[in-house]
């Protein structure tokens, strides 16, 4: 017994030297053969890790923009169409909520001096807003309660606003008129503030103002669209139903009058959307895979071809048609390992050059390593296997007979 597990493993080891003398005889062809599979394994291997960067990247973004907040977006009812700020004040009193910002959004006609522009983004905010982004202003002085509660005509202004009306002119202390209004400017913010979600989807305001002067502009006394901002600790999900619950009572169970929405169910989505691209990404260029195959399977049938004589003596010297087999199994897998690991690298140093370029964290994807590596090892056994028979099959009578 122990003999013959010995034997099996000496034979093993003389079928893959035998196999490595074989490639390295043909490397041109063996080179070219490997190729295909380098090929597909590299564009697998950068695509799943490219968007798995890209996909750590956008749930950091997420994160960075609250997970552990709640956006509400308010339709209103017959009787109601959305929230007083004494709704609000309610709102904020529940247990899990630390704070929350209204939002009150409109494109004013922006004027100072003589010049005039249009369709200006201006956006209503409370003093908590600022509070929780402390580094916003850069020059002046933040909104605060006192602007909230006199309804006060004051603003802050971003770069853009700067750079097309205060051109070399300090901008705090400066009247503004928007809307035909006067507004003093006591304080300039960052260009990449606004934000949270709504920024993605409206784009950053050039303007802000106390959200309860918006609401008087917009001659309303009620707010359709706020961020609730969740107590440390506080479970995203209980918090949902609660602030849900009182939304209910507030627009007396009236159905589809709000929409709350948490920051970790839009980052799911996310993530979801990202698995599915990532995985069909991966299927397209799986098809390189099947075509390096098929180029081996080519080459083997062509080296069994060559080989005739090869295998006619051996089969006269007492070999059976599995040792025959095996080799050239050996062979196949050998050829597209080989190219699995060479695209594993490849596609590795690709997939870090793209995520530099793109701005994102470059992510090692251990399951794309394998289903690389592991795809391009399957693809040399079935691949090979065809040949490898045709190899056993062989009538030794025949291939001595061409000698």
């Amino acid at each position: 017994m122990l003999k013959s597990i010995r034997s099996t493993f000496v034979m093993l080891g003389e079928c893959i030297s035998m196999s490595v003398d074989n490639i390295r005889g043909n490397k041109v062809r063996s080179f070219l053969t490997l190729l295909g599979i380098m090929i597909g394994v590299t564009a697998v291997i950068t695509l799943i890790s490219t968007v798995s960067g890209v996909s750590g990247s956008i749930a950091s973004s997420f994160s960075e923009m609250g997970v552990g907040t709640l956006t509400v977006t308010v339709t209103g009812s017959d009787l109601k169409s959305g929230m007083t700020p004494d709704d609000l004040k309610k709102v904020s009193e529940l247990e899990q909520v630390d704070g929350i910002v209204p939002t009150v959004t409109m494109n004013g006609r922006v004027s100072y001096g003589n010049q005039v522009e249009t369709n200006i983004p201006v956006s209503g905010k409370n003093a908590y807003y600022f509070v929780l982004n402390e580094d916003l202003i850069i020059q002046g002085r933040s909104l605060n309660y006192i602007d909230d509660d006199n309804n006060s005509y004051v603003c802050v202004v971003s770069q853009e606003i700067v750079d097309t009306f205060f051109f070399g002119v300090n901008p705090v202390g400066e009247t503004i008129y928007v809307s035909g209004l006067p507004f003093l400017i006591v304080g300039r913010y960052k260009e990449d503030s606004g934000g949270g979600i709504a920024a993605i989807f409206s784009g950053s305001p050039d303007i802000m103002i106390p959200y309860t002067t918006g609401m008087k502009i917009n001659n309303s006394n009620e707010v359709n669209s706020f961020t609730i901002y969740l107590a440390e600790g506080a479970d995203s999900e209980t918090a949902k139903s609660n602030v849900e619950d009182l939304m209910d009572q507030i627009f007396d169970f009236e159905e589809d009058c709000f929409t709350v929405t948490s920051m970790a169910s839009i980052e799911q989505t996310m993530e979801t959307m990202l698995g599915m691209m990532s995985t069909l990404l991966a299927g397209i260029a799986s098809i390189a895979l099947i075509v390096g195959g098929i180029g081996i399977m080519n080459m083997m049938l062509t080296t069994v071809t060559e080989r005739t004589i090869e295998i006619g003596l051996k089969k006269a010297l007492g070999a059976i048609p599995w040792q025959i087999q095996i080799q050239f199994l050996i062979e196949s897998f050998l050829l597209s390992i080989f190219g699995g690991l060479l695209g594993v690298i490849l596609g590795l140093l690709i997939s870090y050059a793209l995520c530099n370029v793109l701005g994102t964290s470059f992510v090692i994807n251990g399951g794309a390593i394998a289903l690389g590596v592991g795809f391009s090892a399957a693809v040399g056994i079935i691949f090979g296997w065809v040949p490898a028979r045709k190899a056993s099959r062989l009538n030794p009578i025949d291939a001595l007979r061409s000698i």
